[in-house]
């Protein structure tokens, strides 16, 4: 059975004074009906521009560029027109912002932007459309909602406005909801609650989800696959047990590392990963983690690394030059604390003496 959502070479650049931002580079992936792949990487990693593009919407900057297939029920969307796109977005497709305040419109009720969005792809009365509207509000948690559809967005608390979202974005029973960053700007216990309403209504209404995210805390509660992102293309994809289980790519390694840990003492710091994410108009050549990475090797920064599946998993792919036994045990050693160092030296593998470079742009 082919997945619902197909997304192979995805290629987004866009041309500006600078040069070419090169934002999605040959990004592939799939999402089965009824599951959940969470898309992670820092900021700049293209995660973002990839699922816009399914949506339709870059194609709507005179600067953009876009090459590939994204195939929807085996229809490639990228050959769609702008009148069939329409139609699909908000009806099968459905996008949550990361800002709900910017995506509601603050002169108006929320129960008749609800509304709104149901007549654009339904033929209802109001009525029938407004009891719609309180259904879905009561279902994603908001109290009284006969009476809240009456309110405005300033009206609602982040949390909230975010639930009104996700009710906006599920009204017409879309087949695929991409949620971009849901949990921003919110607090712990407002981000628990928003992913625990996710998950539940993915498995009430069988909707396949595309989380975004930078933080890998959030994907480990909701998704079902992880496609981790670096510079534009994806760097690491597998099962979610897999990744965090056994991760192969370095910059896996980093984002894992940087998560506070239950079982770290008070006072041991994060460990942030050095430097910053490259330039997409000026990419490093070779491996583009090469200038960051501890473990880089004098050819990592000549050859562009593509995705390889693993020897013993072929569902867990990663773009690594490092030989399979290496990032082995590499990773045992960091997971049992060692630093980037130690592990090097426990593994055998040497420096290419590459300094880690502050911005983006070439190792030298």
């Amino acid at each position: 059975m082919a997945p619902l959502l197909e997304v192979r070479d995805l290629t987004v650049t866009f041309d500006t004074e600078d040069g070419l931002v090169q934002a999605v580079d040959r990004v592939s992936y799939t999402v089965e009906s009824g599951k959940a792949l969470g898309i992670v990487g820092e900021s700049g990693s293209g995660k973002s521009v990839s699922s816009l593009t399914v949506m339709g919407l870059t194609r709507f900057f005179r600067n953009a560029q876009i090459s590939g297939e994204v195939l929807f029920e085996g229809r490639d969307l990228l050959k769609a027109s702008d009148d069939e796109i329409r139609d699909l977005r908000g009806n099968k497709i459905s996008m949550i912002f990361q800002d709900p305040l910017s995506s509601l419109h603050p002169f108006y009720k929320i129960g008749d932007q609800l509304v709104e969005a149901i007549r654009a792809h339904r033929d209802v009365s109001r009525a029938q459309a407004l009891d719609r509207s309180v259904e879905m509000l009561g279902l994603v948690g908001i109290p009284e909602p006969r009476r809240r559809v009456d309110s405005y967005p300033h009206e609602f608390s982040g949390g909230m406005r975010q639930r009104v979202m996700i009710a906006m974005g599920l009204i017409n029973d879309p087949k695929l909801l991409i949620a971009d960053e849901p949990t921003t700007a919110l607090d712990v216990t407002v981000q628990a609650q928003i992913l625990d309403l996710i998950e539940r209504l993915q498995h009430e209404l069988e909707t396949a989800i595309v989380l975004i995210t930078h933080d890998l805390g959030v994907v480990a509660e909701v998704t079902d696959e992880i496609a981790v992102m670096y510079a534009g293309r994806v760097v690491e994809r597998g099962a979610k047990d897999a990744i965090f289980a056994a991760p192969r790519h370095p910059y896996t390694w980093g984002l894992l590392r940087s998560i506070p840990r239950l079982d770290q003492a008070r006072g041991d710091e994060l460990l942030p990963i050095p430097g910053r994410p490259p330039s997409l108009i000026n990419r490093p050549h070779g491996c583009a983690f090469h200038p960051r990475c501890p473990y880089v090797q004098p050819d990592h920064m000549r050859v562009v690394p593509s995705l390889q599946p693993l020897p013993d998993d072929a569902a867990h792919e990663v773009a690594c030059l490092l030989a399979e036994p290496q990032r082995v045990a590499l990773w045992d050693a960091l997971k049992a604390g060692a630093t980037p160092e130690e592990a090097r030296e426990q593994a055998g593998v040497t420096s290419a003496g590459a300094p880690v470079v502050a911005e983006g742009g070439q190792a030298g």
